[in-house]
Parts: C-alpha cells; sequence; structure tokens
C-alpha cells in the first residue's frame, strides 16, 4: 500500500516547530506514525498541504502529518475501509464523547458537514487516487471509558465533583495546539493503556493467567511484575523504589531510592534522584530529575531537568529546558472560572478543562522558584530570572520578554527555535 503524507504548515506555540517534530509518547510524531502504519505501507510520498495527489492505481492512504493515531484505531479504519471498497474518509459523530471532550476543543482541523459529521484528515483509497470519486464519510467510534477521580471538592471539578476524562481505547487526534500534546499523550496514551490492560484483563483469560504467572515466579504483586513493567537493558534501580503498571523504562536509566513512578514511559539515559514521584507522565530520552522533583499527568520532552522541590502538575515542557528548583506550576483557577488557552489562531478560548497546568517551550530556562497560572505558555528559547519584579508568571512569555536581553553575556544562550519567517535571527 502507498502512503501519501500531507504536510500541515502549522507551527505550534510556544514551541515554533510543527507537529510533526515534536515527541508524543517520547517519539518525534512522524516516527510514531511510520511504525503504526508499518504492516501496511511499502512507499512514502511527502507533499506540501496545498500540492494535487499524484496518481497512483495501488491501494493508497493519505494523512496530515499533525495526526496522532494509534494502532487500534487506523486497524479498524483500514478493516472497515476494505468492505466498504470505495474511497474513505475518517469521520467523527459528535456523540463520540472522547472526540467532543478531548479532540474538537482549541482544533481548526476537522471539517463539519451538512450531516452533522466532522471529517479528519485521513483518507483510503482502495484503487488508487486516480479517477477516485469524492471520498464518503467513514465513522469510526472511539470507544470511550469515563475514567479519572471521583469525589473531589466540587469548586475543582464543577457542580459534579468529578474530575474526568473520556479516555478510548482507539485514538486519533489532530494535533493544532500544546493542549492536544497533554491529551494525546496522557488522556489518549498513558490513560488509554491503562483502560485497554483494564479491558483485555476482564476478557482474555489466558492474558491474566500469564500475568499472575509472572507475578508468582517474581515474588512480586500484579502491578510490578515484568509483563506489565517493562525494564530496558543496563538500568540501575533502587531496591526501596515502586514501580507500578503498566510502566515502560528505556535503556541506562537510573532510579533513585525512595522513588514512586505509577503508569509512566521514561525513555533513555533518564536519571530519576532520591525521592521522586512520577504519576501518568512521560519522561523523554536523556531527561534529569534531582530529589523529591514531582510530576502528575506531564509530558517533558528529551534532555531536560526539573531541578529539587518542584511539582509539574497536567505540564507540557519542551527539548533541552530547565525549571529550577521550588518552583510551581498551577493548575485551577481561584475562582472556579473556565481555563482558556489558545487556540490555533493564537485567540483564547476555553479549553474544556476544570485542571490544567502551563506549557515551557525548548531551549528555556526558569529560575527558582517561579510561580506559573494555569495554561500560559512560555516561548522557546526564553530566560526567566527570579526576581522581585518577576516571580509570578501570570500571562504568556514570549522571546522579546526574555530576561536573558537585559544581561551583558547575552549571547551566551542562542535561539535555536525562531518563529517562522525568522530564520535569519537564529542566532545572536
Amino acid at each position: 500500500m502507498d502512503k501519501i503524507i500531507l504536510q500541515h504548515p502549522h507551527y505550534l506555540e510556544p514551541f515554533n516547530e510543527r507537529a510533526r517534530d515534536l515527541r508524543l509518547q517520547n517519539k518525534p510524531l512522524w516516527l510514531a506514525q511510520r511504525d503504526v502504519l508499518s504492516r501496511y505501507t511499502t512507499r512514502e510520498i511527502e507533499l506540501p498541504a496545498t500540492a494535487p495527489l499524484p496518481p497512483t492505481h495501488e491501494p493508497c492512504l493519505v494523512y496530515q502529518d499533525n495526526l496522532f493515531f494509534d494502532e487500534n484505531y487506523i486497524n479498524a479504519f483500514i478493516q472497515e475501509a476494505q468492505k466498504r471498497k470505495t474511497a474513505s474518509q475518517a469521520a467523527f459523530s459528535i456523540k463520540d464523547a472522547a472526540f467532543r471532550e478531548h479532540c474538537l476543543p482549541l482544533s481548526a482541523s476537522y471539517t463539519k458537514t451538512d450531516d452533522g459529521l466532522y471529517l479528519a484528515n485521513l483518507w483510503y483509497y482502495p484503487q488508487g487516487t486516480e479517477g477516485q470519486t469524492e471520498a464518503l464519510p467513514l465513522v469510526i467510534d472511539l470507544q470511550a471509558r469515563e475514567l479519572g477521580y471521583y469525589h473531589i471538592p466540587t469548586y475543582m471539578a464543577g457542580i459534579s465533583g468529578e474530575l474526568i476524562y473520556q479516555v478510548p481505547l482507539r485514538s486519533l487526534i489532530a494535533i493544532d495546539t500544546w493542549v492536544h500534546i497533554f491529551i494525546a499523550d496522557i488522556v489518549f496514551g498513558l490513560f488509554g493503556r491503562g483502560a485497554r490492560f483494564e479491558e483485555r484483563s476482564k476478557h482474555d483469560p489466558w492474558f491474566m493467567l500469564k500475568v499472575l504467572g509472572s507475578a508468582l515466579y517474581e515474588g512480586k504483586q500484579v502491578l510490578e511484575c515484568s509483563r506489565v513493567v517493562r525494564i530496558g537493558r543496563n538500568c540501575t534501580i533502587d531496591p526501596t523504589a515502586v514501580i507500578h503498571g503498566p510502566t515502560t523504562i528505556g535503556d541506562n536509566v537510573t532510579i533513585g531510592a525512595g522513588v514512586v513512578i505509577e503508569n509512566c514511559i521514561i525513555g533513555d539515559n533518564v536519571n530519576i534522584s532520591q525521592g521522586c514521584q512520577l504519576m501518568l507522565s512521560v519522561v523523554g530520552d536523556s531527561c534529569f530529575l534531582p530529589f523529591r522533583a514531582s510530576l502528575f499527568m506531564t509530558t517533558m520532552m528529551d534532555n531536560s531537568m526539573v531541578a529539587q522541590n518542584t511539582c509539574l502538575q497536567m505540564c507540557v515542557v519542551g527539548r533541552n529546558a530547565f525549571i529550577g528548583a521550588g518552583s510551581t506550576f498551577t493548575d485551577f483557577n481561584l475562582l472556579s472560572a473556565p481555563i482558556k488557552a489558545r487556540d490555533v489562531h493564537g485567540n483564547l478560548q476555553e479549553s474544556n478543562r476544570h485542571v490544567l497546568g502551563g506549557c515551557v517551550g525548548h531551549n528555556c530556562r526558569l529560575g527558582a522558584g517561579m510561580i506559573v497560572y494555569p495554561a500560559r505558555m512560555i516561548e522557546s528559547d526564553v530566560v526567566l530570572i527570579a526576581s522581585h519584579e518577576r516571580r509570578v508568571i501570570d500571562c504568556d512569555i514570549r522571546y522579546e520578554d526574555s530576561d536573558h536581553h537585559k544581561l551583558p553575556n547575552a549571547t551566551l544562550h542562542k535561539r535555536l527555535y525562531p518563529r517562522p519567517g525568522e530564520a535569519n535571527e537564529a542566532t545572536w
């Protein structure tokens, strides 16, 4: 099968990078797409978004490169499209809870039809692209499950007292903003992996017997055995660390005493020091967490560091970033006002999240003791130095606001991620 990739030209704030180059589930998005489709496709063609499709006579899959999808969705989509034997385009119903609650807010990548469906930029052509008629919508249910935290204070989750997510067993979402990275990594990624583990445990007795057998043989609890906690090569893990699955740990990882890890993805060459706590988080390759750093439902891209006594909740941190000791990223409005975030056009819109942290771009340096308000963005290449004038971040911070501009040795901090059209200003 041929594969045609349409380039999405939009650069995501605050990273100043296209979605295809950002990491999701600790993989560049373009590589995650390639891995999922490897069993189906043999030839790849990449085109600008506005370019006409080349004529092909082989079965063909076409998609835009800002889509995050998993194997479960692609399998269902291709199987149903092959049964129809006609050109098909991925579509969603507003009744699909996962799509309505998590994919649609802040996005501009879906086209609404007269029938009330929402079309995604994913097509299947069973006879190739040449001479094909218009593709018909194909609705694939994401099979959402309601998961989250119940009976919490109502001021954190509306009148229901519930902080819940619609977790799909199949995932497809367009990455238009940093909030969609959070959804793809945490809700659709880690929560989804846990939901699939639970479903398989309920309906596949042989799988559950294998898990129980491994736990008995290893003398561990079920969620600690090797069937649900996958550990790479050459890792050093203190015996007092507590690691619950489903969790994946890469190669050359060091985990210190008293560390608690639950349902996480840990990349290669990661150093997690004493007393750190990680829950439902993705830690990229070569990251460093000194003692008592904490991550909750947070993504760290590669080569970043969160210093001691800092807690990040529901945040996204870019690559090569540093967040100083004792910093706090707040995650809900004290007056229960709806949390707003920037949409694909840069306008503030309701994020449909009662609780949401902030986002730090690539190559940022944040000093110790900073307080960041919910849903605020710090653009790539920014340096923030804690001072009497600036310790509380209550608005988005752009590169022009960076504190290093005021320093005589400003040239020591290179600008690596300029905005589109500013390529000539990549360095000082």
